[in-house]
C-alpha cells in the first residue's frame, strides 16, 4: 500500500482503466463515422440544421418614406391648457436637440412632438 500513492491507487490499476477507456472511445468512434457513411449527405444536413435557424426574411418597408424619416417638419415642445387647446413653446429641427431641452421636464401638461410641415399646431390639442 506505500507504493500507491496517498489515494491508495495503484499505478497499474489506473494504466489498465486507461487503456480499457481508450479501446471503448476507438469503438464509438468507428460506429460513428460508420453510421455517418451509412447516411447521405441531405440526412446530415438536416441532422444539422436543426441547430441552425435559417435567416428570416425582413419585414418589407412600407412604400415610400414617412415625413419623420425624411425630415420635413419640426419637433415641437408644446404645452396644454386646463381647457385641452395647445401652444406651442419651442420648435427644433432635431430630435436629438428638442429631447436634450425637453430632458429635465417635470410639467405634466408639457409635452414633445413631431409636427410635419403643413399640419396645424391645432393637432396637438388634447380631445
Amino acid at each position: 500500500m506505500a507504493n500507491n500513492g496517498p489515494f491508495g491507487i495503484d499505478p497499474e490499476e489506473f494504466e489498465r482503466v486507461l487503456r480499457e477507456v481508450g479501446v471503448e472511445f476507438r469503438d464509438k468512434l468507428g460506429q460513428a463515422s460508420q453510421y455517418i457513411d451509412r447516411t447521405s449527405l441531405n440526412t446530415l444536413t438536416s441532422l444539422l440544421g436543426q441547430f441552425v435557424q435559417p435567416e428570416r426574411p425582413a419585414a418589407p418597408k412600407p412604400e415610400g418614406p414617412t415625413t419623420g424619416e425624411t425630415g420635413s417638419g419640426v419637433w415641437a415642445i408644446y404645452t396644454l391648457d386646463d381647457e385641452g387647446n395647445a401652444r406651442v413653446d419651442q420648435v427644433f429641427p432635431s430630435e436629438l436637440e428638442a429631447l436634450r431641452a425637453h430632458r429635465d421636464n417635470t410639467d405634466d401638461r408639457r409635452r414633445l412632438r413631431f409636427l410635419p410641415y403643413g399640419v396645424p399646431a391645432s393637432v396637438l390639442d388634447a380631445g
